[in-house]
Formats: structure tokens, sequence, C-alpha cells
């Protein structure tokens, strides 16, 4: 035998009288449940060189920029400053040597005062950043020769092996063809 449903009012009478738990609470978000975790680390360890490889065009500059990149940040013992180390391309190390004070205010500038006090230098390939176009060679086409000089440029090198034949009228356009050399010449 089926139970008869309970009229609207027998049904609020029902559902009064029964405890009903409230909606549990939704989790906190990640970000704010690892917020005191994330301070502590950060108070700890600081911001790595990491927190330096997005802005170090704008730190050192394009032309170091091109040539150098934050490998590591170690901070020092007491609360003394830290050492960054670069990764810089073998030629312009010396460069960066000789620019290391100006180059440790601008870090300090960028993470803190007293952030940085040392900076190590390790020579090796860098790549180039990724805003940065890598940069372009001062060399630019030579102009074209007169007839009559070209002309006499095969005729000098016609005696010349064949392998050799192609490089030495290459350098043969760009020696002539430079006006700097022209203007040399006129002079003497």
């Amino acid at each position: 035998m089926r139970r008869p449903l309970p009229t609207e009012a027998e049904a609020r009478e029902i559902l009064s009288r029964r405890r009903t738990r409230p909606a549990p609470r939704p989790a906190p978000k990640a970000g704010r449940a690892l917020q005191g975790l994330i301070k502590e680390l950060d108070a700890k360890f600081g911001r790595g060189a990491s927190a330096l490889e997005p802005r170090w065009t704008e730190i050192v500059g394009e032309r170091l920029a091109r040539v150098t990149r934050p490998q590591k940040l170690t901070k020092g013992r007491g609360g003394a400053g830290g050492t960054l180390e670069l990764r810089v391309a073998g030629p312009a190390a010396l460069l960066v040597q000789h620019q290391s004070e100006d180059i440790l205010k601008r870090v300090n500038l960028f993470l803190g005062a007293g952030s940085v006090d040392k900076l190590r230098i390790a020579q090796g390939p860098v790549k180039s950043p990724v805003g940065l176009a890598p940069a372009a060679k001062n060399r630019s086409a030579p102009r074209p020769l007169p007839a009559q000089q070209e002309a006499e440029l095969k005729a000098a090198v016609a005696d010349a092996p064949d392998g050799l034949r192609r490089p030495l009228e290459r350098l043969g356009r760009a020696v002539l063809g430079d006006p700097t050399k022209g203007r040399e010449r006129a002079g003497e």
C-alpha cells in the first residue's frame, strides 16, 4: 500500500522539526592558503635571479643585456648582502668587470638596498634576450664599381686558382668600393 504524500502544512512542520546542517564552506583558494608560507620563504630566501631575468634589459641597459644573463643569486650569511652570478659572453667579461659597481647599484635599486654586495662573473655563451634582436653588424653592401674598374679587377684575378678567384674579387670590390679608401688614394 502506498503511503499518501504529506500536505504542504505537514511538510513544513516536518522540516521545522528536523535539524539541517549548514552548507559546507568552500575550501580557501590555494594562493590564500599558501600566502603565509610564501611570505616566510620570501623572507628567508628572497627573490632569486629569476626575478631579475624578465626585467634584465631595463636594469642594466640594452648593451649589457645582450652579453650578460643573471644566473644565480645567493644570500649572504647573517643578513649580509648576497652575491649575484652573471653569465657573460667571453670578450665582454672585462667590460662587465669595469662596470660592476654600476651594475650592483642598478640591481640593488631593483631588489632593494643591500640585497647584493658582490658580483661573480662566469664566462660562457649567452642567449640573446627575448625582446632584443641580436646585435647588427655594421656592414653595408659595397657600392658597385664602374665598368672599367670591374674589368680591371677581373683581369687582375684571372690567373688566380678557381677556389681563390671569387674571394679575391669580393675583396677587391670591397677595397675599391670603400669611399674612405678612395679618399686616401686621392690624397696621395
